[in-house]
């Protein structure tokens, strides 16, 4: 169970360092830091959605178009991100047509680093305090 929770948390972190990366990279996406409640839900819906989004995504595409197999994680962080922009009170907006196309391929890029290289760093220190207790 910990080990879940501890997993989560590496998943909503990697979201919001994703929505922050794409933040700072790409002039047509924009985050409302005056709510910063509106950020913490739009990571919360962006990391919900991505994660039920993934194996769905992976399942239609597999059995209609096996040649998008290597873009799943692409395509459903653009649709999290296309929800995320709907909802009003998330914080995020996009302005730019360019930025439609570029932000999915860098919150995907950095979610995918972040989710690759914070396990061991969390999951390590957790196997040394039990091994230390």
């Amino acid at each position: 169970m910990l080990t879940f929770l501890i997993r989560a948390a590496i998943f909503l972190v990697s979201a919001a360092l994703g929505l922050i990366a794409a933040d700072l990279i790409l002039e047509g996406f924009h985050i409302d830091w005056s709510d910063w409640w509106g950020f913490v839900l739009a990571v919360v819906i962006f990391a919900v959605i991505q994660s039920v989004l993934a194996p769905w995504v992976f399942k239609l595409t597999h059995r209609h178009a096996p040649a998008l197999l290597g873009g799943i994680g692409i395509i459903s962080t653009f649709v999290a991100i296309l929800v995320v922009v709907l909802i009003p009170n998330a914080g995020i907006g996009i302005s730019q047509p360019i930025a439609w196309i570029l932000a999915p391929v860098i919150v995907w890029l950095v979610t995918a680093l972040a989710t690759w290289l914070l396990p061991p760093l969390f999951i390590k220190k957790k196997v040394d305090e039990r091994r230390d207790a």
